[in-house]
């Protein structure tokens, strides 16, 4: 018989569970299951058969000053003299509510540091928490929070009542909507999505969201919304008229006659769809999400002033719902990620308005040649192998263009791209494998330094060993991110990148003088260097380098000795250390140097040891070298 250890979150009724057990032998008595759930009902029932019942404990106060303080002042700074009183009596008030200590230490971190300010927060908390220190007390607190904020952030954050309880919201599709609904715009030399970013970890320092996944370098790209948040900000959009939820298990608590803008359809069936939306006015909707996969796509011809429809995920959705999206004219953004669709419609280009246009992980081939005629749109994102029409120089409002196979592509596309004046954005695939025409390579050449010499902000480019040793002059560049494409040598053309923030480059062995270029650029601050073949040289970095502004640095050596050596003043900046995919023969090979780098705060390791004494003993070395920094910076070992 197997044994088994599972743990089942946030069970909300008792027939939920009574499902659940029924998969799970009665008779195994090694076996466990942990659940947790907010119904004292599903508790006791669960705990039925000799189990137990853990109550979460609040915070103490020692804790509840702790997470209070981390989120207001830095590592090396105390909370002033005068807010330690009213910092207590606010504590007091959160009853050791983590919940309830982020929100408010969010909403004082946006507030001036006085006395008098802090104490109307006290105040306004109110007796709330002391009569009930649950849902009704965390509500208040919340109101408190909601109502602080500037009017743009309260639309964007009742703009998340849209998602499912419990998903991963992508920072970039959050933003990329906020701007489609023109809840942000551009602002002087600021982009809409460099504002829709400071909108977004506003909300995260705020607390009323919570970060999810993060990228290699440490930077947060989704986020989560807490069960009880996503409650407030679902009864705010209902009471506001925000937007309408329909589907399963929500319910139309309103009259035929309300106003629809926003109608987001969540998990509805084929069989209820007729009947959620009968008697509803829906020419007047400006927004149409669908979340959970709807079965049956409502006829578009209803909704003549649509500005935004995501659709993404709609497994059923077929070539002929779209028929009638030609005259959506007000529409901005269409999202038709992970969906069956092979073909547009031919005249897509009648919407002149569209701006956004999502095609990833759809079997779309090749676009219309109307496709050239969206004169307003500033996205693109489409499956690596799509081919495009000739005529790509008419979209000049172009700021994204992701994924492009460049080969596949007419010579007019090749041409055109350099005369994109406006694009930010771009991720190339070149097949080194593919004997192309000479022509054809001058001509990608060509396009990529005009554009570099224009608004080009951020490159992707996946195979191309071959064009990144041609000599490219992209001086706008910020990012560089390469993907299996080694080049022998760090290219001497990168040397002019002054403007370059953040690289990623693979190179076949990588020597000193590769660290000398790289070091050399004034503006780095986050380098990324594989190492594909081993060398007999030990790298060493030191303050004659360079490196004066980096912050992060991921080193991955590729299964190979880490040949790392920080010597007195290097990397002076440098926080983050990351040591990827590396193996080791003795423990002593990892003495590189850590108590030279200043302001280092964590170091990750990911080793392919297959000795564990090898492995424990690498580990202990690292341990004592962090224990010995001035810094105590974190370490996680990985396997």
């Amino acid at each position: 018989m197997y044994r088994y250890f599972v743990v089942v979150d946030d069970i909300w009724d008792i027939d939920t569970w009574d499902i659940i057990m029924c998969a799970f032998s009665a008779r195994s008595s090694t076996s466990r299951i942990i659940t947790t759930t907010r119904m004292d009902s599903v508790a006791h029932l669960c705990s039925s058969s000799n189990g137990h019942i853990y109550n979460i404990r609040a915070l103490d106060m020692v804790h509840s000053r702790q997470l209070f303080r981390r989120r207001l002042f830095k590592s090396n700074e105390d909370c002033p003299s005068h807010l330690q009183k009213v910092s207590e009596q606010i504590l007091e008030k959160c009853h050791g509510l983590p919940l309830a200590i982020i929100a408010i230490s969010g909403l004082l971190a946006n507030t001036q540091r006085t006395e008098d300010l802090w104490n109307q927060v006290k105040d306004s908390i109110g007796r709330a928490l002391e009569r009930n220190p649950g849902i009704e007390g965390m509500m208040k607190i919340l109101s408190l929070s909601y109502f602080d904020l500037p009017p743009y952030l309260k639309t964007c954050l009742l703009y998340l009542s849209m998602y499912l309880e419990d998903s991963t919201i992508k920072k970039k599709g959050l933003i990329r909507r906020w701007i489609a609904e023109g809840y942000i715009h551009r602002e002087g030399r600021y982009t809409a999505y460099e504002i829709g970013e400071r909108c977004f970890n506003e909300l995260l320092n705020r607390g009323l969201i919570q970060p999810g996944e993060t990228d290699d370098y440490g930077k947060v790209d989704s986020c989560r919304v807490h069960d009880i948040i996503l409650d407030f900000i679902i009864s705010k959009s209902i009471e506001e008229n925000f937007v309408t939820l329909l589907g399963a298990p929500i319910l139309r608590p309103w009259g035929q006659s309300k106003v629809i803008r926003r109608l987001c359809l969540q998990g509805a069936k084929e069989e209820n769809l007729t009947v959620l939306t009968a008697g509803l006015v829906l020419s007047r909707v400006r927004s149409l999400i669908v979340v959970g996969g709807l079965v049956e796509t409502p006829y578009l011809k209803e909704f003549r002033h649509l500005r935004v429809l995501d659709l993404m995920d709609c497994s059923k959705l077929e070539n002929h719902h779209l028929g009638n999206i030609v005259r959506l004219f007000q529409l901005r953004y269409l999202n038709l990620k992970g969906t069956e669709i092979s073909e547009l419609p031919a005249q897509i280009g009648r919407l002149g308005c569209l701006e956004f246009l999502d095609l990833r992980g759809t079997r779309v081939g090749e676009l219309p040649a109307s496709v050239v005629n969206l004169g307003k749109l500033m996205h693109l994102l489409v499956e690596v192998d799509v081919k495009f029409p000739d005529g790509i120089v008419k979209m000049q409002a172009l700021e994204t263009l992701e994924d492009v196979r460049v080969y596949i592509q007419p010579f007019d596309f090749l041409c055109g791209l350099g005369q994109l004046k406006n694009l930010r954005n771009l991720q190339l695939h070149l097949d080194d494998t593919d004997v192309a025409d000479e022509w054809r390579n001058k001509a990608i050449v060509s396009s990529l330094c005009k554009l570099g010499t224009q608004n080009l902000r951020f490159l992707v480019i996946y195979e191309g060993s071959r064009l990144l040793q041609e000599p490219l002059c992209l001086p706008t560049l910020e990012k560089l991110m390469t993907r299996s494409s080694v080049v022998p040598q760090v290219p001497t053309w990168m040397s002019s990148l002054r403007n370059l923030q953040q690289v990623r480059i693979q190179v076949e062995g990588v020597k000193q003088n590769d660290l000398c270029k790289l070091g050399a650029l004034p503006s780095l601050l986050v380098l990324h260097l594989v190492k594909e073949t081993e060398s007999n040289e030990k790298l060493r970095i030191s303050g004659e380098v360079g490196f004066r502004f980096l912050n992060t640095f991921i080193y991955d050596a590729c299964s190979k000795p880490v040949d790392l050596m920080f010597g007195a003043g290097s990397m002076p900046k440098l926080e983050k250390l990351f040591l990827y995919s590396f193996s080791a023969v003795e423990a002593n090979s990892l003495g590189f140097g850590m108590e030279n780098l200043p302001c280092l705060t964590s170091v990750r390791c990911l080793a392919v040891l297959g000795d564990d004494g090898i492995f424990e003993a690498v580990k202990t070395a690292m341990e004592r070298g962090a224990s010995t920094h001035p810094n105590h910076p974190s370490l996680l070992f990985e396997r």
